[in-house]
């Protein structure tokens, strides 16, 4: 049986902002709520962890009434013709609840926490029990804080999604401005002579050997399976 060629997926905010999950960036998104510092870095923790855990409080009930769109759907369909690897800035567990099955979290993920004296012990929190403060105590007594990388704090997980993306058989970025590093420079691992693809709306300059498809993430993902020559449900 022939070796399925690999598709390294990068995606940004734009994926999800389809499933209705409020973005920093976008006019009326998070950043005009709240000063971005206060909620989204090591800083902000520091000087109010209670505003913070309050913030990704509401960020966790938000995503539990968000549901996988059809981009994130048409990724896990593609894994019938390809090995797919997701790479993602975003921190909700979208691209999970469609199926997709390798997964790298370049961010954080929203649904999990962490011990802050051992953040190697990480816990994922149920849908009942979603709340957290400066209170709230993990089993082994040590105070937690959200599985999210701060601004200011080092991205652990943008090695990894290196090696992958220098693996690529062709590499595909969705929804991102590609304003955000480490997570933009991960075209720059792509082997020469790799297809790449990028989809937005409203898409950043790019290299020339980049293929710009125009489109939401839902209409660009029906765009590129027709380019690839595979069929996925719409």
């Amino acid at each position: 049986m022939e070796k399925k060629k690999r598709l390294v997926v990068s995606t940004g905010a734009g994926i999800s902002a389809e499933s209705g999950i409020t973005t920093f960036r976008d006019a009326g998104g998070l950043w005009e709520q709240y000063p971005v510092m206060d909620v989204a870095s090591a800083t902000g923790f520091r000087r109010n962890p209670a505003l913070i855990h309050k913030f990704y409080n509401e960020r966790r009930h938000q995503l539990l009434l968000a549901e996988p769109n059809a981009a994130h759907r048409a990724l896990h369909d593609l894994e019938r013709f390809y090995e797919v690897y997701v790479i993602t800035q975003n921190v909700d567990d979208l691209h999970e609840r469609a199926g997709s099955t390798h997964v790298v979290h370049l961010h954080g993920e929203l649904m999990k926490v962490r011990s802050i004296p051992h953040p190697e012990r990480v816990y994922t929190l149920s849908p009942d029990s979603l709340d957290t403060s400066v209170d709230t105590r993990d089993e082994y007594g040590d105070p937690v804080r959200p599985h999210i990388v701060f601004f200011e704090e080092a991205v652990p997980m943008m090695e990894p999604a290196a090696r992958i993306a220098s693996t690529a058989d062709i590499f595909v970025v969705i929804g991102t401005s590609l304003n955000v590093y480490p997570a933009a420079s991960l075209m720059q691992y792509v082997r020469p002579g790799v297809p790449v693809y990028y989809i937005d709306p409203n898409p950043a300059p790019v290299p020339p050997n980049v293929e710009v498809i125009k489109a939401t993430a839902t209409e660009g993902m029906k765009i590129l399976a027709r380019k690839l020559g595979v069929g996925v449900p719409s």
